[in-house]
């Protein structure tokens, strides 16, 4: 599953609208490398949420859930197409209050000169 979340743990974590993340099965999940670089921070007050983060370059990476049912990969941190697209927004109702759609938004392919 590939869906955009909007509650405010990941607004704040990405610090951006949301995160867009993929969810996989634990064991469809493993890391092939740099696994001694991974930090986590899993809050005390919640029933899911954690979050990872490589210690050397402090980009957000794949966590499992405190339930241990489900592997969150940040789509962001992908190199490669995972040949899905998101499905569904989650936790609207949480979502921030300056945020608007990209489509209606000018599309640049580099940063615009400043005027």
């Amino acid at each position: 599953m590939f869906q955009y979340c909007h509650c405010s743990r990941c607004r704040k974590v990405t610090g951006s609208a949301h995160a867009s993340n993929l969810f996989v099965k634990p064991e469809q999940f493993r890391w092939t490398q740099g696994e001694e670089f991974v930090g986590r921070y899993e809050p005390a007050t919640t029933k899911y949420f954690a979050t990872c983060f490589c210690k050397k370059c402090g980009c957000n990476l794949p966590w499992l859930s405190k339930s241990h049912k489900v592997v969150i990969i940040p789509a962001g941190g992908l190199d490669g197409d995972p040949q899905i697209t998101p499905s569904q927004n989650i936790f609207w109702g949480s979502k921030a209050c300056w945020y608007s759609g990209t489509e209606q938004l000018p599309h640049n392919e580099e940063m615009p000169p400043r005027g």
